[in-house]
């Protein structure tokens, strides 16, 4: 063999060599390349709570920061996965669930995408604003502060819901709500105010106005049959005894108002000290519906107002063997013995205030 021959033979290998020196070489940058961009990189650490809770305003570096305290084991390459695919600078403040097992091209693809996991958002058994304010901003993004500022400021109140501030409670219907975390205290307005209207359909409004009553009137009354009653079955009869003494009109003398008007939601025997209370909510000293609901209402209540029974009741009391029933009555004189027997249990029980 010559020279040139044998030199030929060794450029060949030297080729070959190269070429699978190249070869492997692109190998390994292609595998890490697949594992930067499909490998595993997200493990749960909080299984029992499995959400990224991105607040609004977040950085594409706060959002770093929150993954790594969610499980993220490399910070690194997902950083650069999210820069191709141009997430950086969209960051979308939301509620969104991972997933063990997770890939940095999945997680760029949720998060890019907004795709968030709505929460529920349940008030009931609500008194007060600051109770509802508490109660909702428990799961979502807006804080009690944000939420009591709009339910305490007449301007926007008057303008955005021709309501103020005694009749705000009227606005909401106790349900259970789909909202997104994201949520701003003005967005939650927004949406119970569609929820208001979605609620009071025509038919119900018609029945409204067959009971001569306008929708703010019978969440009024509907406040107080929930605070009387919490047996369903009795509070169309409740709310028949009240339109009957508006009716008529008589003082409602709603024992739920005093404790309104007083201020305390403990008391369980009202005095007649009580009834002296001077308060546009003491239903015993001014005549007609207080000005606003005394909390708010159920959608039993508000139903009992609109569907309620027709009968010549005046009176009810509360029953003497603490069922949580009521006795009604026709005439003054029926009702003071029906009274007599529950004061007479109350004492029984030494219950004085």
């Amino acid at each position: 063999m010559s020279e040139r021959q044998k030199q030929r033979k060794r450029g060949g290998k030297i080729v070959c060599f190269v070429a699978v020196l190249l070869l492997i070489a692109g190998g390994v940058i292609a595998y890490r390349l697949h594992e930067r961009i499909y490998g595993i990189n997200l493990s749960v650490i909080h299984k029992d709570e499995p959400f990224l809770y991105i607040p609004t305003g977040s950085t594409f570096d706060d959002v770093c920061s929150l993954l790594e305290e969610a499980g993220l084991h490399d910070v690194k390459s997902f950083r650069w996965v999210a820069d191709k695919m141009n997430y950086s600078e969209k960051v979308k403040s939301g509620s969104y669930r991972l997933t063990d097992g997770t890939s940095n091209i999945e997680l760029v693809r949720l998060l890019r995408a907004g795709r968030q996991i709505p929460v529920n958002v349940i008030f009931n058994n609500i008194r007060i604003n600051t109770q509802l304010a508490g109660a909702v901003t428990r799961s979502i993004e807006a804080d009690s502060a944000s939420v009591m500022a709009l339910l305490t400021d007449s301007t926007y109140l008057a303008e955005r819901f021709d309501l103020t501030t005694q009749t705000i409670l009227s606005l909401f219907i106790p349900n259970t709500y789909e909202f997104f975390w994201n949520t701003s205290a003005n967005g939650f307005m927004d949406r119970m105010a569609k929820e208001h209207d979605r609620f009071w359909t025509e038919a119900r409004r018609e029945k409204a106005r067959n009971a001569n009553l306008t929708p703010l009137q019978v969440s009024i009354l509907a406040s107080i049959i929930e605070e009387e009653t919490q047996m369903d079955n009795e509070k169309p009869i409740m709310a028949g005894v009240y339109i009957n003494r508006l009716n008529r009109g008589m003082l409602l003398q709603a024992d739920p108002t005093l404790k309104f008007a007083a201020g305390d939601f403990t008391i369980r025997r009202l005095l007649n000290s009580h009834t002296k209370i001077d308060s546009p909510y003491n239903t015993y000293k001014y005549a007609g519906l207080p000005p606003g609901p005394i909390c708010i209402p159920s959608i039993a209540s508000i139903d009992a107002v609109l569907n309620f029974s027709k009968h010549e009741y005046l009176f009810f009391c509360a029953k003497d063997d603490f069922s949580g029933y009521h006795s009604f009555a026709r005439t003054l004189q029926e009702h003071n013995r029906n009274a007599q027997a529950w004061q007479r249990a109350l004492n029984q029980m030494r219950i004085y205030k």
